[in-house]
């Protein structure tokens, strides 16, 4: 039984999810499957149990839904929240505890390792309370279980577990000490009535959600997400997410490799051109230059090349959305050996040299995320995430003049694009 657009946009409408983000065959694998075990023999069939019933439409979603988390994942931005929160007491002298927010949670590794990093910091655990909400229901219960297996403890740094769980069986149960700081909930980020009433967080973990939406429906969300965030609260996002939120109105705080937001105290000149997600943009397949002299320049040894006609046979598509797809699940290593297969065997592109500067620059590698970054825009000098990733590093280092700069181009580019697509 083969997918239709029907199940496409029903899971546009429910969830936002885009099926560009991750591909029909997904889908399709997920309808199939439902179908088999709700004994639907077409498409058709299908369709109508899937309308009859609440649980079945529940049951599609967790099939398309495949959890891809571990604890302190993004390591920096947990030790810049610890150091933000003291800050954040201090201002509000401790009248109140904090709010912090986790959305989506997952199975509970995000929102526990964020009650974590902030007891260690030493806070207090009337201090702050952490909200982790998901729209799988499966996924918030295995997070209440607090259970967990190895896969969920990667990384060099694994100490967290020997201070906060304790080993039964095969797996490691969390100490009710870091659960009782969370509330876990099902939600939906597409509720018009999400958290109705309540009051703003001084902190929301939203990351590597917004890209699996369109543009239309990341603006949509956006818009919850800033009303969810106090006016001087921070929002932490996924790596690829910056350039999006760069042209929404918010500002990298500076830190690197946190992926950290704030609301923008003056607006920049112009906005910053929006992440797109996958599929990438993929510049066609390039030939070799007639030869003739060149003159030297910074990257010499990686030379731009005149585009040619794309062949029918190029597997640069595949190849380039396999890297993004790689980066995005968080598996630096695949995404690294992907990136440095692709240079062996291709031209040189600036997409592939940008998704290194990425994953050097969330492994901590400042200075060679900043050459490969650099070496993304000479290939392309407008490629708008290389530009607001260098821009966000030079900020950490102090460099505001050089960042404002790329920030300016960045913003040239998108008028100039803006301009284009009127004509």
């Amino acid at each position: 039984m083969t997918s239709d657009q029907r199940f496409f946009d029903f899971l546009k409408e429910t969830i936002g999810l885009d099926v560009t983000s991750v591909g029909p065959a997904i889908i399709e694998r997920a309808v199939r499957q439902r179908s088999i075990v709700a004994q639907a023999v077409s498409a058709d069939e299908y369709w109508r149990t899937l309308q009859g019933s609440r649980d079945e439409q529940q049951a599609l979603i967790e099939a398309v839904i495949v959890p891809e988390t571990w604890f302190f994942r993004y390591p920096e931005s947990f030790a810049t929240l610890a150091k933000l929160a003291s800050k954040r007491l201090s201002e509000i002298n401790n009248l109140r505890a904090l709010r912090i927010l986790s959305l989506p949670c997952s199975t509970g590794e995000e929102p526990y390792s964020i009650a974590m990093a902030l007891l260690d910091a030493g806070l207090k655990p009337h201090q702050f309370k952490v909200d982790g909400m998901d729209v799988s229901p499966l996924s918030v219960d295995k997070a209440r279980r607090a259970l967990y297996g190895k896969n969920s403890f990667r990384g060099d740094d694994i100490a967290y577990r020997d201070r906060h769980f304790t080993a039964v069986g095969d797996g490691y149960r969390l100490d009710p000490r870091v659960q009782e700081q969370v509330r876990l909930q099902v939600a939906n980020l597409l509720d018009p009535g999400l958290l109705a009433g309540e009051p703003p967080f001084d902190f929301v973990f939203c990351r590597n959600l917004l890209i699996y939406f369109d543009q239309p429906t990341q603006k949509q969300v956006f818009e919850v997400l800033k009303h969810l965030t106090h006016v001087d609260g921070v929002l932490f996002i996924g790596p690829a997410e910056g350039s999006l939120l760069g042209r929404l109105g918010m500002r990298s705080i500076g830190i690197a490799q946190s992926f950290a937001f704030s609301r923008q105290a003056t607006p920049d000149p112009e906005p910053l051109p929006a992440f797109v997600p996958a599929p990438l943009p993929v510049p066609q397949p390039l030939r070799k230059p007639a030869p003739a002299p060149v003159r030297s320049r910074p990257f010499a040894s990686v030379v731009p090349l005149p585009s040619a006609p794309k062949t029918p046979g190029s597997d640069t598509t595949v190849l380039l959305a396999n890297i993004a797809a790689l980066a995005n699940a968080g598996k630096s290593a695949e995404a690294r050996a992907a990136c440095e297969s692709y240079l062996r065997s291709h031209e040189p592109v600036a997409q592939v040299f940008y998704w290194l500067g990425l994953l050097s620059d969330v492994a901590g590698n400042v200075l060679e995320a900043q050459g490969f970054y650099r070496k993304a825009l000479y290939l392309e000098p407008q490629h708008p995430d290389a530009l607001m990733h260098l821009a966000a590093l030079l900020q950490a280092q102090g460099d505001a003049a050089g960042a404002r700069r790329l920030q300016e181009r960045a913003a040239r580019s998108e008028r100039a694009a803006d301009s284009e697509r009127k004509r």
